[in-house]
């Protein structure tokens, strides 16, 4: 029994060593480093180079040859030469504009593939932020339980010395009661915050490994290094001063610019479709002695030319429309990306200052007074100045502000992290796009 018992402690006791040990708290770098070497989405992308290379490769190809035969029968074979040859299809004008046609696509599955690398770049650190940030709320949840904890002991002190009613343990218990809901509530939502995470990573199942974050808390980044964030009080330049820079330097203008190109390059190929091409023939021709005439046998040689693929029936009218029409769709997308793109990076522009101008709000004046609040609070209900359910409410306005504050930090964050994906660059200076 003793044995068996000792079994089953080491059973349930392995496996939370087990689950521990896999979870491993990664940097915001060392998880976008994890996530460009292993995600499996990223690694199908870049397999996109290789089918374009291949293809180009494919452009440059010659046509294979034919062999051919001709032989007579019976009769008909007396006095007439019997052949073997080849042929060989020369294409005039098509495997120029087909090889830069491929080139082209070749180009565009490398927008592609920088774009899909910074997109997948900016998915960790919004995910990595969430996960922080949500940890950091269930921090101001644990502080306010002990808070909380702390009037619990406090109010029952004052009963104890009949400097109060029993009801103010029982209000502060029910407050402790209901927070025990939110504090549960939130640690589901960290674990939800690192499965995301670890989704966006994207390693794969093969792997035992999950990751967390390095980071806790967002209160102690005074230097906001750590997230690859600017601090709140950096100038921001104007939105004229951004706007030209972002445009040339944004993936998806990049990418509609190279769909033009492709369109094009289609075009003239499929234009160049209408062009006849050559199709030369040679080889041996011999008459055996026993049906040649003079009974002797005879060796020769035959050499000829066609031309073939004469658009005489059909000149490729609908493919040339159509690849006509694809440039047109392709030009008007490049203009509907570009002012969809000057929308979309103004909304990041004026979310991202009005998150500063918040976060440097609550720095400025509201953390410092809500400190001072509650400190002041407590001290009076301890001293018998103010009532349990006064306190009870400067500590929900405190904790509201603090999450406040948590909240202000992610905005701040994720705002930047949009402003990022409009303008295209996962590292932008402030100081250097200044005017």
């Amino acid at each position: 029994m003793k044995k068996f018992l000792i079994l089953i402690s080491i059973l349930l006791i392995c496996p939370a060593c087990y689950a521990e040990k896999n979870v491993e708290k990664i940097s915001l770098q060392e998880a976008l480093d994890i996530a460009l070497e292993n995600n499996i989405d990223y690694k199908a992308a870049k397999m996109n180079i290789d089918i374009a290379l291949n293809k180009v490769k494919e452009s440059n190809r010659l046509q294979n040859p034919e062999i051919n035969t001709f032989f007579n029968m019976g009769k008909m074979a007396r006095g007439e030469p019997q052949a073997v040859g080849l042929s060989e299809k020369i294409e005039i004008a098509k495997r120029d504009a087909r090889k830069k046609l491929a080139l082209s696509n070749l180009e565009l599955e490398k927008q592609n593939l920088r774009y899909t690398e910074f997109d997948l770049k900016m998915d960790v650190r919004e995910a990595y932020v969430n996960l922080v940030a949500a940890k950091e709320i269930l921090n101001v949840l644990e502080q306010r339980r002990k808070l909380l904890n702390d009037l619990l002991a406090i109010a029952k002190k004052r009963v104890a010395a009949d400097e109060v009613e029993e009801i103010d343990v029982i209000q502060t218990e029910i407050a402790l009661d209901q927070l025990v809901i939110q504090v549960n509530t939130q640690k589901a939502n960290v674990k939800n915050a690192m499965y995301n995470f670890n989704k966006v990573i994207n390693i794969g199942n093969q792997s035992t490994i999950k990751y967390d974050a390095q980071d806790d808390n967002f209160s102690d980044k005074d230097d906001f290094i750590a997230l690859l964030s600017p601090k709140p009080l950096a100038k921001l330049p104007s939105f004229e001063a951004i706007k030209e820079s972002s445009l040339k330097n944004r993936y998806d203008i990049k990418i509609a610019e190279q769909q033009i190109d492709v369109a094009k390059k289609n075009l003239i190929y499929i234009s160049r479709q209408r062009v006849p091409d050559i199709e030369l023939q040679g080889g041996y021709t011999f008459i055996t002695h026993g049906m040649s005439d003079s009974g002797t046998a005879v060796n020769g040689a035959f050499a000829g030319a066609s031309i073939v693929n004469i658009p005489l029936f059909y000149a490729y009218k609908p493919e040339i429309q159509n690849a006509r029409t694809e440039v047109n769709q392709a030009e008007l997308r490049y203009m509907s990306v570009r002012n969809k793109a000057i929308n979309d990076l103004n909304s990041a522009y004026e979310k991202f200052v009005t998150a500063k101008i918040n976060l440097n709000y609550y720095n400025d004046n509201l953390i410092k007074n809500s400190n001072e609040m509650i400190k002041v609070a407590k001290k009076n209900y301890a001293n018998g100045k103010s009532s349990l359910t006064t306190l009870i409410v400067m500590e929900q306005s405190y904790r509201s502000i603090v999450a406040g504050y948590t909240y202000a930090l992610a905005d701040y964050y994720n705002c930047w992290i949009d402003f990022l994906r409009e303008v295209n660059a996962e590292n932008f200076d402030l100081n250097e796009e200044s005017i």
